[in-house]
């Protein structure tokens, strides 16, 4: 069974920018100038670091107070945590779940997936490419509904600011949370996933030969 053939092996790839096809040998995209890579194997580098940042920042984000409320002279601080348990004591059921989803569920499932996406691709585990790669997607799709949280954060702090009366500021585990955000989608965003499909097909075409002989 012979090797399905791919552009870099003919010397053609896609500009990462303007999505022209080129010979590789041109160095540049004559359409925008951007550099011609077949692939790009420092991404893996680059997203696993990205990852470990995020999930090493998801500690403070929980931990710390993600905001501070004044009221008649009383500071009250909640993390995410104590703001959920809060807002089921005040049966706020919906909303309650619509906060663990976007600032506990979210997060751990894009780091999670992302890991087992990554580490599919270094170690060559045996993962269906379809299974990954539609994990992908999700993850990629998730992602926009990351920011629900600071969104909350940030009209509560609106509606509740009161002067004198009653305050409300974001704490600093909101600053670790929306960190946590931005590099996980940075993490999505600059993986080269055509290192996916090169490493897993080396692999099948191995298979492939062993079973032949």
């Amino acid at each position: 069974m012979k090797n399905s053939l791919q552009g870099r092996d003919i010397g053609i790839c896609q500009c990462p920018v303007c999505q022209m096809t080129n010979d590789v040998s041109l160095g540049a995209c004559p359409r925008c100038g951007t550099q011609l890579k077949c692939r790009n194997y420092a991404s893996l580098q680059q997203s696993w670091a990205l990852l470990i940042t995020a999930a090493v920042l998801l500690i403070p984000a929980n931990v710390f107070p993600i905001t501070i409320v004044t009221s008649q002279g009383k500071i009250a601080y909640d993390t995410i945590f104590t703001g959920i348990a809060h807002l089921i004591h005040l049966d706020m059921l919906p909303i309650a779940i619509i906060v663990f989803t976007a600032s506990i569920a979210v997060p751990w499932a894009k780091i999670i997936g992302l890991a087992i996406y990554l580490t599919a691709i270094s170690f060559r585990i045996p993962i269906p490419k379809r299974v990954l790669m539609t994990g992908y997607h999700i993850i990629e799709w998730i992602g926009r509904w990351s920011m629900l949280d600071l969104f909350v954060i940030s009209i509560t702090v609106a509606l509740v600011n009161m002067g004198q009366l009653m305050d409300a500021k974001p704490g600093p585990a909101a600053t670790a949370f929306a960190l946590v955000i931005l590099f996980t989608q940075l993490a999505a965003k600059v993986l080269d996933t055509r290192l996916l499909w090169d490493r897993l097909e080396a692999q099948d075409d191995a298979s492939r030969t062993a079973e032949n002989r």
